[in-house]
């Protein structure tokens, strides 16, 4: 098993709450992380049809079977549990008692807001995080294989072709989760939406842009969007728009939270397509933007995470929001440092008043001026 980060923040959740789910994409690794953590509880997948037949006709029969509590996999697949369930909660002490996983965040915040709101702790597993894709000995793959393969973890553990498991993965997205959500019908052209935002990975989100391409109307893009935020396929990145006084874009940057998955869909099968692809740089700021907010997800850290664009050009990557304050970073894709890479970051520090900046690349130099701008390699950055 990779050793997963989370796992102490998922035992303490576990001893602070009555019941915790575990979310994220599929194939993230929540099953292996839950049943691992929790070996002694039962375990029950609604996938298993029986066992979702079960649950949908008789849902107090079926949880009265788990008197000491269980793991229940999958649990959007039967959303009439969760009625049951606050019941069970309600009249238990104990702590830890159920351990949920979903994959379908829309379907699960249906059944959570209306029946378990503030009854249980929520924990978002990521696909792998370079930490533990390194603690997993294959941290010293170049950065375009990293950013090739992605995440998720039977690609490191199983040694999967991405080309062939992210074709697999893709079908299985839209031809099982998608269709549970009503008004996604067309999945060939829910399909074609998707490489179109792949085509779009790091640019400021333009609805009519995709509408007119993609040949559907605005409603139908900000639904169709809202359901790859909410089932991790795509990540909005907002702009930071409040203090610096100047007329700045308020439009949210997409990205992918996986950057295995946006190759495949951009036909980007090898490291050399990579090197050569006019792709590459987005597809790396989207890598280490994503590293970041694996990172504040595995260790609860309270980060926030914007980016910041004016009218006139001037732009940050990455702002962190923190307790210590803001931290501008610049993300560039080349193992060469070239001074100009700190232009921005000097920029926006004379405007907002911060500090300290960072500008992260592919090189070995590291070092810090006397301008507050420290360079390092992304590693050094996303594993300290």
């Amino acid at each position: 098993m990779i050793q997963r980060d989370i796992g102490s923040l998922l035992e303490q959740y576990s001893r602070e709450f009555r019941a915790v789910m575990v979310v994220g994409p599929r194939q993230s690794g929540k099953t292996t992380l839950v049943r691992e953590t929790f070996p002694d509880k039962p375990y029950v997948s609604l996938e298993n049809p029986d066992e979702r037949l079960l649950a949908q006709g008789d849902p107090r029969a079926f949880l009265n079977r788990f008197p000491e509590g269980a793991v229940l996999d999958e649990v959007q697949r039967v959303p009439e549990l969760f009625n049951y369930l606050q019941e069970i909660i309600d009249n238990s002490d104990r702590d830890g008692l159920f351990i949920l996983t979903g994959s379908n965040n829309i379907l699960l915040q249906e059944g959570v807001s209306q029946s378990l709101a503030g009854r249980l702790g929520v924990l978002e597993l990521m696909p792998l995080s370079y930490r533990e894709v390194k603690d997993h000995g294959a941290g010293d793959a170049t950065l375009n294989e990293l950013v090739l393969k992605g995440g998720y973890p039977e690609i490191f553990h199983k040694g999967r072709k991405p080309e062939l498991w992210y074709a697999s993965y893709l079908r299985t997205y839209v031809e099982r989760d998608v269709r549970q959500i009503k008004n996604v019908e067309n999945s060939m052209l829910f399909t074609k939406f998707l490489k179109l935002c792949a085509g779009r990975i790091g640019q400021q989100l333009n609805v009519s842009s995709l509408s007119n391409e993609c040949g559907i109307d605005v409603r139908t893009v900000q639904s169709w969007l809202s359901i790859l935020e909410m089932t991790y396929v795509v990540k909005l990145l907002p702009p930071y728009y409040k203090n610096f006084n100047k007329r700045v874009v308020k439009s949210p940057k997409l990205f992918f939270y996986d950057t295995g998955l946006a190759c495949t869909l951009l036909s980007i099968r090898k490291a050399g397509e990579l090197s050569l692809s006019h792709f590459r740089g987005a597809l790396v700021e989207n890598y280490v933007i994503m590293e970041c907010i694996k990172n504040n997800m595995n260790f609860d850290r309270g980060e926030v995470f914007y980016y910041w664009r004016e009218n006139h050009g001037i732009e940050i990557d990455l702002m962190i929001d923190s307790a210590s304050g803001f931290l501008p970073v610049e993300i560039k894709s080349a193992e060469t440092f070239h001074p100009e890479f700190k232009k921005n970051i000097l920029k926006i520090m004379d405007l907002s008043g911060v500090s300290e900046g960072r500008v992260l690349y592919d090189g070995a130099q590291e070092f810090k001026g006397s301008d507050g701008v420290e360079v390092m390699n992304w590693r050094s950055f996303v594993v300290g």
